[in-house]
């Protein structure tokens, strides 16, 4: 990937891409828009990729007919070996390109969040992720994990935040997969509890990354002090840009 330089030559951001990850209502898309109008702001183009994105240069779920549901008719190999298909095409695409592209989760929030529903097994899971680190290393990412040391008070304030009815489409959908449904969760404690197992698997798979990556533990709410450290991860602290 070509990115514009400095008269002195040197590069303006060392990354190619930059991945927010995080569980649902911990600021990865609110990340995502900030990051990359901080390097439209610093005249190196970027690309937002928001989670809902559609067509989603990455999401293995568009292409089946119950996105919504995979297991009815995928397995959890073949969601995979799909998803791995498209994040192949997505890192030759971004090679060839100028543009940075921020994305809105997709490397554990997305499709390995729908292997994990699926009850794939961690050992599958740890598979398929090294298997996209392999694939955008060349690309040199950032990987930043939005993390909330208390998982329950998490849920449950972006549950309160969002309301009633975003709480009954979350439960609906996620505690329909194997994963909840063997274990029995129901209600918005099966959907605290399937979380808390969920951030147990993503946590062992970052620390397993060897990409680089920085974990914001964001549950004061401070975006500012936050915003300004990925800023410094990406060598924009100096940068004009809106803080």
């Amino acid at each position: 990937m070509t990115n514009p330089v400095l008269p002195d030559h040197q590069p303006i951001v060392q990354h190619g891409l930059v991945v927010i990850e995080g569980i649902m209502g911990s600021g990865k898309s609110t990340t995502m828009r900030f990051i990359a109008k901080a390097l439209e702001d610093a005249n190196q183009p970027a690309l937002a990729i928001h989670e809902r994105s559609d067509p989603h240069p990455v999401r293995a779920t568009d292409a089946l007919q119950n996105w919504f549901e995979p297991w009815l008719e995928s397995t959890a190999a073949q969601l995979a070996a799909r998803a791995i298909s498209r994040w192949r095409l997505f890192a030759d695409e971004v090679r060839l390109g100028t543009s940075i592209p921020v994305l809105d989760g997709q490397l554990f929030h997305g499709d390995l969040t729908n292997l994990f529903l699926m009850e794939a097994s961690f050992d599958e899971i740890a598979a398929y992720c090294e298997s996209l680190a392999q694939l955008i290393a060349p690309l040199h990412p950032l990987i930043v994990y939005l993390r909330q040391d208390d998982v329950e008070r998490a849920v449950r304030t972006v549950c309160a935040e969002r309301g009633e009815a975003w709480v009954k489409y979350q439960v609906e959908w996620k505690l329909k997969g194997p994963y909840a449904v063997r274990r029995n969760l129901v209600g918005l404690e099966g959907l605290i509890s399937l979380y808390q197992d969920y951030r147990q698997t993503t946590d062992t798979l970052f620390e397993r990354l060897n990409l680089e990556k920085m974990v914001i533990e964001n549950s004061g709410r401070d975006w500012v002090r936050y915003n300004c450290q990925v800023l410094e991860r990406l060598g924009l602290s100096n940068a004009s840009v809106a803080k």
